[in-house]
This record gives structure tokens, C-alpha cells and sequence, in this order.
């Protein structure tokens, strides 16, 4: 027998840009990361339908900035929202068959405008057409330019699941716009906190504070505090990417705190709770598992529970509590189905006080009913707030 063992390493390198209005004719930023290579190339441009819908001269903006910064025609086509352009095969072959149509190669550009489920889809397409095409992330959503868009993954929904089909593939570079969360919903605006929660919740309890101290004013819609969650959610996630399982090669994914409820939930739901609502539940939920299981203190418990209330979340869905028709509990099943999707055995992070996350890989069923039950029972009373 012979064996040739092949070995080599790949570095990766891309910016994560926190700008405003990046289609104005003073603004560098596209223009540089579009500059550096060569020769010049086509670009096709990728707009969630909504983001047309309120912006309807953007694509003329677009048009503009291409032409004056950089002698480019770009082509648009747009894309359905939300988990609609996730839940779509069709989405894929939409987006595929322009980069055939228009000739668009390896060595040109995507720029992808939307949410970060749309990005979800777009990435996806950007990365299995051509083997790969340069991907750039324009994020529009407060969760998008702290978690969603700014890592590596790319991935539609399959199978009644959760990301089943996708891609780890970085991309070339992603600019955070801070204009586009003028335009948000309350509820697309409060939903990417939830992500930033979490992430101080398990590594950073001065970020966590930080949040608590500023709940009011992120639930009143002001920018500046936003905006530096933003920036500091954003740079954790990347710092646990840098540091970490990049392509999760591994059973464990720390930065999921609360997410193994939250992907079930969303699909009992048929995506009517939004991504970063049911995060919250997963978080309150989890949290009050940690509680049950001896690690947080009842104080540290409340104190998570009426930072995300303060936030304006609702932390209990009837969904919850959906059962089979054996009688047992619909959600618990997404512990096995997050187990299949990590591809080993059991890891969920638990918190073992605030500021630190825990890795546990068995989860007590009855225990889980419990923390159902507690949520349902404090959702409706009063708090206090931060």
C-alpha cells in the first residue's frame, strides 16, 4: 500500500467596514476594495426586494458610483427577503443564471444589499457558480452587520431545517452602511440585539453590562449606542472566528448560545418569529436551564431576563409548547436535529455565570420541560426596568 499525505495552508484576510452612505461619490471605501484588483471586472449587484422597495433611487445611486469612481456597468437583479429568499431554491438558480447570462466570472465581483438571510442565499449562489466568486456583503439589518453577514457561512433552508445546505466560504469583503437602520422595522432594528446578548453573555461581561446600562436607549431607536454595539458585537464574533474552528470542524460552536431552540422555533413558527426574536427565547430559555442546573444565581438569572425584556422581546411563544402525538414536547427534537447539523455529539453552551459560556453534551429532557414551564409562567409579569 501507498500513501501520499497532501498538507497545505491557507490564509484568508478580509475588511469588515463601518461607513455611512457608501454609494456617495465621497466615499472611498467600495471604490478601494474594487481598485485593488485587476484587470477591472463586471459586477453584479444582488438587492433584497425590500431594500428596493425603500430605497427606489439606490440602484440609480449604485449606477452612478460605478460609473464616476470607477468606469464599471453593473447589472442588478434582485432577490425575494427575508428567509422567503432562504426557504426558495429558486432563489439559487435565479441568481446563477445571471452569472451566466452576464458573463460573470471568478475574477468579478457579487455585492450582495440585503438582510442577512438574503445574504444567506446570495453567498451561497456566489459560492458554489464558478467554483467560487468574490463575494461582497452589504449588510442592511442591525443583525446582519453584527453576526449574520460578517463570517464565513453561507447556507438556504432544506429538509424542514435550519441552514441545511451551504458553504463555509469567507467573503472578499463586507461594508456595514449605518444608513440603512434608519429605514428598519422596530422589530429588524431590536432583533440584532439579541446576537450581541449573547455573545456578552458568554465572553464579555463588560459587554453585557455595557448593553444593560444602554437597554432603554436601544429600545427608544437611538443610533449612536446601536451603532457601537454594533462595532463591538461584530469585532467578538470575528475575534472567535480568528481564534476558533473558522470552519467548525469540530462538535462545538460556543458563539450558538440559545440557538438550538431558536433554529426549532423559527420553523414551528414557519418563520413568522424572525431570527433574532427567537434567539432571545433560546437565550431566556438556556439561561433559565443554567439556572435550574445550579449554575447562575437567581439574580444573574432576572438580570438577563430583564435586559431582553427591557430590549422590548417577547420571551414566550405558544409554540413552545407544541407537542407530538405521543405527547412529547416538538422542540426538544431540534437538540437531535442540532446535533446532526454540527455533525458529532451533543455540545450546547450553557452558562456558567454571567460574562462565561459552558460546554455541556447532555441535556436532562425533564429538566428542559421545567425551564419551558418557568418561561411561560414569569413571560407576563411586570419588570423592572434597566
Amino acid at each position: 500500500m501507498q500513501t501520499i499525505i497532501q498538507q497545505f495552508k491557507i490564509s484568508y484576510q478580509y475588511p469588515v467596514i463601518f461607513s455611512e452612505q457608501i454609494f456617495s461619490i465621497s466615499n472611498e471605501s467600495l471604490a478601494n476594495i474594487i481598485k485593488s484588483n485587476h484587470p477591472i471586472p463586471k459586477i453584479l449587484v444582488v438587492i433584497e426586494q425590500n431594500i428596493n422597495r425603500l430605497y427606489p433611487e439606490l440602484q440609480k445611486e449604485i449606477t452612478r458610483y460605478f460609473d464616476l469612481k470607477l468606469v464599471i456597468k453593473c447589472t442588478f437583479l434582485e432577490t425575494k427577503s427575508g428567509e422567503e429568499a432562504k426557504n426558495d431554491a429558486e432563489t439559487i438558480t435565479k441568481i446563477t443564471d445571471a452569472v451566466n447570462q452576464f458573463g460573470i466570472d471568478r475574477h468579478s465581483y457579487i455585492l450582495g444589499i440585503g438582510g442577512g438571510s438574503a445574504l444567506d442565499a446570495i453567498g451561497f449562489a456566489a459560492t458554489i457558480a464558478h467554483r467560487g466568486i468574490r463575494l461582497i456583503r452589504i449588510p442592511t439589518t442591525v443583525l446582519a452587520q453584527n453576526d449574520a453577514a460578517i463570517g464565513v457561512k453561507n447556507s438556504i433552508n432544506a429538509y424542514g431545517k435550519k441552514n441545511f445546505t451551504g458553504t463555509f466560504s469567507p467573503p472578499f469583503a463586507v461594508i456595514n452602511d449605518s444608513s440603512f437602520l434608519k429605514t428598519l422595522s422596530i422589530r429588524d432594528w431590536r432583533a440584532g440585539t439579541a446576537e450581541a446578548v449573547k455573545v456578552g453573555l458568554i465572553k464579555d461581561i463588560s459587554f453585557f453590562e455595557e448593553i444593560e446600562k444602554n437597554a432603554n436607549q436601544l429600545a427608544n431607536r437611538q443610533l449612536e449606542p446601536m451603532l457601537q454595539l454594533i462595532y463591538k458585537c461584530a469585532k467578538l464574533h470575528l475575534e472567535h472566528i480568528a481564534s476558533g474552528d473558522a470552519f467548525e470542524q469540530g462538535s462545538a460552536r460556543p458563539l450558538d448560545f440559545g440557538h438550538w431552540a431558536a433554529h426549532k422555533l423559527e420553523h414551528l413558527s414557519n418563520f413568522e418569529i424572525r431570527h433574532g426574536e427567537a434567539v432571545a427565547i433560546g437565550i431566556a430559555l438556556d439561561s433559565i436551564y443554567s439556572y435550574k442546573s445550579k449554575m447562575l444565581s437567581l439574580e444573574e438569572l432576572n438580570r438577563i431576563l430583564n435586559v431582553l425584556k427591557t430590549l422590548g422581546f417577547e420571551l414566550y411563544n405558544a409554540h413552545l409548547m407544541a407537542k407530538n402525538k405521543d405527547n412529547s414536547y416538538v422542540l426538544l427534537k431540534g437538540l437531535q436535529e442540532f446535533r446532526e447539523h454540527l455533525g458529532g455529539k451533543l455540545t450546547i453552551t450553557l452558562l456558567e455565570k454571567l460574562g462565561k459560556g459552558i460546554e455541556i453534551h447532555e441535556i436532562d429532557e425533564d429538566l428542559m420541560i421545567e425551564s419551558l414551564v418557568y418561561l411561560k409562567d414569569i413571560s407576563n409579569t411586570p419588570h423592572q426596568s434597566v
